[in-house]
């Protein structure tokens, strides 16, 4: 997600900036907070239904592949260890993958969508240890498509999709466009649904709630967080889809997945959660867990987890 986020910054670094001058003077000598971090819990690798965890998938924006891979992002991913990795934002045309990533023996089998216009601009990946039956690019419509923010693989038992939603910009000059995307996009998975259940997973481009972002009463005007765009998303849950991450922590605050680079906002905490695992209903009884590996770096959002039972 890019955009700049400066009322943002401003609103945490001057909430209850009022009062006398005598209690502002008081304030130049107080020590500042510490930031709210959110730490992780220990994974759970049990279904509520007492079912193991048999699939691990990591989905994270890099914010530019290449990069990204000089960074060691790499490193981490093996660590890890997942069955499926999803990639958004990875800004780099297929000619140029750097062969760390294209020559990894523990993903076979890998699959890219870049933009066909911008070169540099958007782009999914996904990388798995096992061979999907089918790969599909896109959702079936060429304003869409020819940006490179979707790929759905078809599983045996499951659906999984990756998608890097197009963000509504700086002045919401593309909020209209976002809000036909958004439609089209829960028509797409809606009729995919029809057929067998799904994941979703990716930069979402949306805090739905107040509890997803750090200063919700400065960002309700900014990309991310307007009513229009929080509406696409509840009616996408409303389609019969379920956010895992508020589904086992309905009221965990202070867990976000970006941070603008500006104003040390990483440090400070001030952050969005943008980065999502969303499951059919069907799939929901498997859900062990939905984790944020808030403390990894390489990027401006940090990698998120699911472990299912599928």
């Amino acid at each position: 997600m890019k955009r700049g986020k400066k009322a943002e910054e401003a609103a945490a670094d001057g909430e209850n900036d009022t009062g006398s001058a005598s209690a502002k003077k008081a304030k130049k000598v107080k020590e500042p907070e510490a930031p709210i971090l959110y730490d992780d819990p220990p994974d759970k690798m049990t279904s509520k239904d007492g079912r193991d965890a048999n699939m691990k998938i990591t989905s994270w924006n890099v914010d530019g592949l290449r990069a990204w891979v000089k960074k060691k992002g790499l490193d981490w991913i093996r660590e890890e260890a997942s069955d499926i990795l999803c990639l958004q934002e990875t800004k780099c045309a297929e000619k140029d993958l750097p062969a760390e990533i294209t020559s990894m023996p523990e993903y076979p089998h890998k699959y890219w969508a870049v933009s066909d216009e911008k070169e540099g601009y958007s782009g999914v990946a996904m990388l798995c240890k096992t061979e999907p039956l089918k790969v599909t690019y896109g959702i079936g419509k060429e304003e869409h498509d020819k940006e490179g923010r979707v790929i759905t693989a078809e599983f045996s038992t499951f659906f999984m999709v990756t998608a890097y939603v197009p963000n509504a910009s700086r002045g919401l000059v593309r909020l209209d466009y976002r809000k036909t995307w958004d439609v089209d996009f829960r028509a797409y998975l809606s009729e995919l649904d029809k057929q067998k259940p799904l994941v979703l997973c990716g930069d979402l481009n949306v805090a739905h709630q107040e509890i997803d972002l750090k200063n919700p009463k400065g960002n309700k005007k900014n990309a991310g967080f307007t009513p229009e765009e929080r509406e696409g998303f509840t009616q996408l849950l409303a389609a019969g889809f379920t956010d895992s991450f508020r589904e086992l922590y309905p009221e965990q605050t202070n867990a976000y997945t970006f941070w603008t680079y500006m104003m040390n906002a990483r440090a400070k905490n001030v952050g969005w959660r943008l980065d999502y695992f969303l499951l059919s209903a069907a799939l929901l009884p498997g859900l062990c867990d939905s984790k944020i590996r808030n403390k990894v770096m390489g990027s401006d959002h940090c990698p998120i987890t699911l472990h299912i039972t599928v």
